[in-house]
């Protein structure tokens, strides 16, 4: 055994160690300086003082906390827009003297995910998978990450008049909030000196959607890319389309219960025929499709599917005592759903109800 949790260049296993405080500074340490080879070895996760071992669980509670911790804010390298709903660069990244190799990082572990099957919950908009592809943006994936700027600019193209061009009073430059200062930057030389008039109005929305998607993310999209196809490179990955391509990093957004009833496993006493899984099933499929959500994140720490489908997902309800009045609850880093049995099903169905409205959630949509 220690031998092959040894994370020697002999291990069969990439093993990694961290300490939950330090989590995403002990991954940089011992993941940047990796070879490829090394990288593609199942991954293996051990927590410092800690005695759990890693039958799949240890990871996926790592993935879990390093997307947290590294796509929260406050961390600085990606900020979330509750319209969309998506994580974007962050304006502040370069000026917080952010390294290329955090943003390198984070593509790695996105691909180790990837390699090593586990869902990741966050969402970026489809244009981060275009360019990962080598797509190139367009007004349309304006429209995915910033919708208030593409109605604009929709409008814009649509005036009929010079004088409805001019009223929008606009010249060749683009605005950035960092760290609560507006920035402007041209977009042409001298772009602050060259008012956008119906002639020249298509050359300034090109030029500004190639300064938002490229010129403005440029050093941390590359580094994101760069990490990502260590892992992901290669001819095969443009046989992807950016939508699979994203099913493969956050799993899939359909879902069929009736496929994940039928692979469910039982637990401590309660069986596929038990009464109180028959409850518990008329429950679930009588939910709406946010509730649905609501309960695959409470169980397994994600609201997508694998890609797969649920019916791939290792989901088990082990059967938690016989108390009316506790909760429901999980262990997400197995996908256990610690269920008691319940004398009715307006009672299971009251319990499971505020167990999930009332858990905080990380990414649901």
């Amino acid at each position: 055994m220690r031998s092959v949790f040894s994370g020697s260049r002999d291990s069969p296993f990439l093993v990694v160690r961290v300490r939950r405080d330090t989590l995403v500074q002990d991954v940089l340490a011992q993941i940047s300086s990796k070879r490829e080879r090394d990288l593609r070895k199942p991954l293996k996760v051990a927590f410092v003082g800690e005695q759990g071992v890693d039958e799949g669980g240890v990871a996926k509670e790592f993935f879990q906390l390093f997307v947290r911790r590294v796509f929260d804010p406050s961390f600085g390298m990606f900020a979330h827009d509750d319209e969309t709903r998506t994580f974007w660069f962050a304006p502040e990244a370069d000026d917080l003297g952010l390294e290329d190799v955090e943003f390198e990082l984070i593509g790695i572990v996105i691909g180790l995910a990837i390699y090593n099957e586990h869902i990741l919950d966050f969402r970026f908009p489809m244009t981060i998978y275009r360019k990962l592809l080598g797509q190139t943006p367009s007004m349309r994936d304006l429209r995915e990450v910033n919708p208030w700027r593409h109605q604009g600019f929709a409008k814009l193209l649509k005036a009929r008049t010079a004088e409805e061009v001019d009223a929008f009073g606009l010249t060749f430059t683009a605005t950035r909030i960092v760290f609560g200062d507006e920035v402007v930057v041209d977009l042409i030389e001298n772009g602050r000196d060259v008012p956008v008039t119906i002639e020249n109005r298509s050359a300034y929305v090109k030029a500004y959607v190639e300064w938002f998607f490229v010129d403005a993310i440029q050093y941390p999209f590359d580094a994101f890319k760069r990490g990502f196809h260590r892992l992901c490179g290669g001819p095969v990955i443009h046989f992807f389309r950016p939508e699979e391509l994203e099913q493969l990093v956050c799993g899939c957004a359909h879902f069929d219960f009736n496929a994940l009833e039928a692979a469910t496993r039982y637990e401590d006493g309660y069986a596929k025929d038990d009464p109180t899984m028959r409850m518990f099933w008329r429950v679930v499929h009588a939910m709406t499709e946010t509730q649905k959500r609501r309960l695959l994140f409470f169980a397994t720490g994600s609201d997508r599917a694998p890609i797969d489908g649920l019916g791939a997902l290792p989901f088990v309800i082990r059967r938690n005592g016989t108390e009316d009045h506790r909760l429901p609850t999980a262990h997400t880093c197995f996908n256990h759903l610690l269920l008691p049995e319940y004398k009715d099903e307006g009672t299971l169905r009251a319990r499971l109800t505020q167990a999930i409205e009332n858990a905080e959630g990380f990414g649901l949509q």
